[in-house]
């Protein structure tokens, strides 16, 4: 806007409040300032919280569970197959943890996630009925209604992120490929299915989707929930090919991403969830990601070789990663323990915990009950 413009506006302005005898309103803060601003009067332990996402073992949430939701410890929850009691028990064990009682600022819809890829990976009976692989092949617009199924079937139980889709460009013979996990070999076919097809759809479903493995996981051997995991791929080709469909994500509003644990030589030494390199200068700053990043499960034989729980919980949020992915919820409570001392002790950037607690806070309030 010309300064020209900006006076005409203003004056505009005032003539209104004139003729109707008020004055001209403020605009009203933007959902991101609102929650920046919730996020600068949180507690060192709720600041951490909001940075944790979890599971539990059995259908029927645990008290400590509970007991860290209702003090700001948690923004979130994962669901696996061992929580899915039918139908109707899940929708209404989903309805009370939604309905648990949290802190000023916090009584936002809580993350409800799970892994709804099709094929090998599906927790909830359902669509989508084919894998990424099979919805590559058909094209966009199957893709597409496979993504407007599942986010219904998600939505009617009070899920409200899908982790997925998986957009990890394969690579003949890797773990990605084998599995059929990919939509396509090639950068633009993984756009066309996996992102303007299956994204899309569970986005029309009121379904937050979540883009993963960043940078790419498509040339791997072996599944980093199995082992470690290096990734030579010369920085060219990972920029050229495999963050070609997160950038595609990220331009069409993509909600979450999720931050691979294999460590890319090109970049760090690090597992890309670990390293700022990758978490915030390759998918902030290159990229220009603006939404939440996510850790993939931190129980993995990836992040666990990488040294002990604190150690993890610290090098995650250091490197810029908004939240942590944790399948036991005790594990995520003593991460919210260490990471409120440390807060509390000054040893921690507070600002750095704001921003990503306010994209957290902005994500949550988009989702709805």
């Amino acid at each position: 806007m010309t300064a020209g413009v900006a006076v005409v506006g203003v004056a505009l302005a005032v003539a209104a409040a004139a003729i109707t005898g008020g004055s001209p309103e403020a605009p009203a803060p933007s959902p991101e300032a609102e929650a920046a601003t919730t996020a600068s009067g949180l507690t060192p332990g709720e600041l951490a919280g909001q940075r944790l996402v979890a599971g539990w073992e059995g259908t029927d949430p645990p008290r400590g569970l509970v007991r860290l939701i209702r003090e700001g410890g948690l923004a979130g929850v994962i669901l696996f197959d061992d929580n899915v009691d039918g139908r109707a028990g899940t929708r209404e064990a989903i309805r009370k943890l939604q309905g648990i009682g949290r802190p000023d600022g916090l009584e936002a819809p809580l993350i409800v996630s799970v892994d709804q890829e099709g094929g090998l990976v599906k927790r909830i009976p359902g669509p989508p009925a084919a894998s990424a692989a099979e919805m590559g092949a058909r094209g966009p617009a199957y893709a597409r209604k496979q993504g407007r199924r599942t986010g219904a079937s998600l939505r009617d139980l009070g899920i409200n992120v899908d982790f997925a889709p998986v957009l990890d460009v394969a690579r003949p013979g890797g773990a990605i490929d084998n599995e059929q996990r990919s939509f396509g070999s090639s950068p633009g076919g993984v756009i066309r299915t996996g992102v303007r097809g299956f994204a899309d759809g569970l986005r029309e479903r009121g379904v937050a989707a979540t883009a993963k493995h960043f940078p790419g996981i498509g040339m791997i051997a072996t599944n980093t929930d199995a082992a470690s995991q290096k990734v030579r791929t010369p920085k060219r080709e990972l920029r050229r090919r495999d963050e070609l469909p997160f950038g595609a994500f990220s331009e069409s509003g993509g909600e979450l991403v999720m931050l691979s644990l294999a460590t890319y030589t090109a970049f760090s030494d690090r597992p890309a969830a670990f390293s700022r390199q990758v978490a915030t200068g390759e998918l902030r700053g290159r990229l220009g990601f603006d939404g939440v990043s996510i850790t993939d499960g931190l129980g993995a034989a990836a992040a666990q070789a990488f040294g002990s729980d604190g150690e993890i919980a610290l090098a995650a949020t250091g490197a810029g990663a908004d939240l942590l992915l944790y399948t036991d919820w005790r594990e995520a409570r003593s991460a919210r323990n260490l990471l409120r001392d440390r807060l509390d002790a000054g040893k921690l950037d507070r600002d750095d915990f704001e921003d990503s607690v306010a994209r957290v806070l902005a994500l949550r309030r988009g989702l709805g009950h």
